[in-house]
């Protein structure tokens, strides 16, 4: 059933990159009229003839079971739809032509017609045959300029602001302490000076990046008969599926696969990638795991090795196995009021007074998502350290002792390593479960969209305050907060099998360090 489930949502989710064949065809409304369609056959079904009827499609009284055919015609900005069910009978003169285009874009989704003109600041500049060469070398350079604009906007100039930031936090925080004098103000005056100069100067720049790249665009004839132009810095790429041998099917495949993880999102999380939430996702469960572990070991260490056996114990582990199955809302509950606004609020309070009223720590954030899954995986390490600290011979202990050794270091030297094997094994069931979890990290810091990475090239590097995003938390907004819902369908199924391979390869690094250090001290067991 398992790998029944993983092969359906991998079918479902990886077929979506293929490069479907574009179909030109002409279909019959009932009333006889006939419009032309361009689009991707996305889904096909059979339904019962009564329910179309109930739509308002004439069907006759003879047949029980219809045909439909999902057909994605995109043009949404033009005709406000991006898929249509239509009646299989109905679709005559279908062809597939080579020279049918699909525009990607970064605003309204794919558009499909065939290219007519390419145009340079409104004059046309080639048309017709001659339009394919110049549009693809002109979006080359159009990718390359916009590469050039996101990297100017998001790494230099974000550099720049959050400078800024840094010296009016720092000037709030003089005047707050009364040491704001004339000396200190002037030169913060003179270092905002400078991020001014070389924001003036990048701005420059990005003005003239923008002119280059606002003055191309193109021409395309949709189904609908009319001419719809597209400038080439909306769009993200272009291709002719109609006219690709299979062996560029495959590589422009593994091309939307590679786009898929490495890219941002885009229109409301239905078009795009989504490296941000693999970042995030990975990022949340390193820290997490860093966090859990010497806990989890401590606490199991002490159980076992120091406090005394009797009804205090007992309770404790009671406690412990029953915290392991708290529904985790709770824990995201706990962590929203105990460490973001009680803990990250008195931190605020304390070493951050010249940011308020607005918070740092005192919002959910990633720091807060990973502590608060720390807390709700801690059972499961510190269960499955303590069952494998009670494996270990009473001789080992008795035989370290007796060579000289105090109690402390026969647990570091001799009882931790061997236990090591179970300490991972509980680290690679808290990954399993931490990864997957969704409902506590809605309310302690991951968000839809985040604006930038919590990790970047701006002191100190790791921010640990800012919010973040999720696989399992993309899952769910693509699935049920997305205002395109049959666009998004393809994507759910591709971040589901996503977020199970990351869980996968979390835990096959886990369990190969288990196998080396259970090897390790097979010897010393045996």
């Amino acid at each position: 059933m398992v790998v029944g489930l993983l092969g359906l949502v991998a079918v479902r989710g990886l077929a979506h990159f293929w490069p479907h064949t574009i179909i030109q065809a002409t279909y019959t409304e009932s009333d006889g009229s006939q419009y032309k369609l361009i689009g991707e056959v996305a889904d096909e079904e059979w339904v019962a003839a009564s329910r179309v009827r109930d739509s308002g499609v004439e069907i006759p009284e003879d047949v029980k079971v219809v045909k439909r055919m999902q057909i994605k015609t995109g043009n949404r900005d033009i005709s406000g739809l991006d898929f249509r069910w239509l009646i299989a009978e109905n679709l005559t003169d279908i062809t597939t032509p080579e020279e049918v285009m699909l525009v990607e874009r970064r605003e309204w989704g794919n558009l499909y017609g065939y290219l007519r003109q390419v145009k340079e600041s409104g004059n046309v500049v080639a048309s017709d045959a001659e339009a394919l060469p110049e549009f693809e070398q002109r979006l080359e350079r159009a990718l390359s300029v916009f590469e050039q604009i996101r990297e100017i906007e998001n790494g230099e100039i974000g550099t720049i602001n959050y400078e800024v930031e840094r010296l009016r936090l720092q000037e709030r925080g003089l005047a707050l302490k009364g040491e704001l004098t004339e000396q200190a103000k002037a030169e913060i005056e003179a270092a905002k000076q400078e991020q001014d100069d070389l924001y003036q100067a990048l701005k420059g720049k990005l003005d003239d990046l923008n002119t280059q790249i606002s003055r191309d665009s193109v021409v395309l004839e949709t189904m609908e008969g009319t001419e719809k132009e597209v400038p080439l810095k909306l769009i993200v790429q272009y291709k002719q599926p109609n006219g690709l041998s299979w062996f560029q099917k495959v590589a422009d495949y593994f091309h939307q696969v590679w786009l898929f993880l490495t890219e941002d999102p885009r229109e409301a999380n239905t078009e795009g990638g989504v490296f941000p939430a693999i970042f995030g996702t990975v990022l949340m469960v390193i820290i997490m795991s860093i966090l859990v572990t010497p806990f989890g070991v401590i606490t199991a260490v002490y159980l076992r090795e120091y406090a005394k056996q009797g009804l205090l114990t007992r309770t404790i582990r009671i406690a412990v196995n029953n915290l392991a199955g708290v529904p985790s809302i709770v824990y995201g509950v706990f962590g929203l009021g105990f460490f973001v606004y009680f803990t990250g609020g008195s931190i605020d309070d304390i070493f951050y007074p010249e940011a308020a009223p607005a918070p740092v720590f005192g919002t959910p954030g990633l720091m807060w998502a990973s502590i608060t899954l720390a807390i709700l995986t801690l059972p499961v390490v510190i269960v499955a350290t303590e069952e494998g600290l009670t494996r270990i011979p009473k001789s080992l202990r008795e035989g370290s002792l007796a060579l000289g050794a105090t109690k402390f270091e026969t647990i570091w030297k001799v009882i931790l390593p061997m236990s090591s094997p179970a300490m991972m094994t509980g680290l690679i069931l808290a990954v399993a479960r931490a990864a997957g979890e969704v409902a506590p990290l809605m309310l302690v810091g991951v968000v839809k969209l985040a604006p930038t990475l919590p990790l970047d090239g701006n002191f100190p590097y790791l921010h640990l305050e800012r919010k973040f995003m999720h696989l399992g938390f993309h899952i769910y907004d693509v699935g049920f907060q997305s205002p395109n819902v049959e666009a998004a369908r393809p994507l759910v199924y591709a971040t589901a099998f996503l977020l199970v391979l990351v869980i996968v390869l979390l835990n096959l690094t886990a369990i190969m360090i288990r196998n080396r250090l259970r090897e390790k001290y097979r010897a010393l067991e045996t």
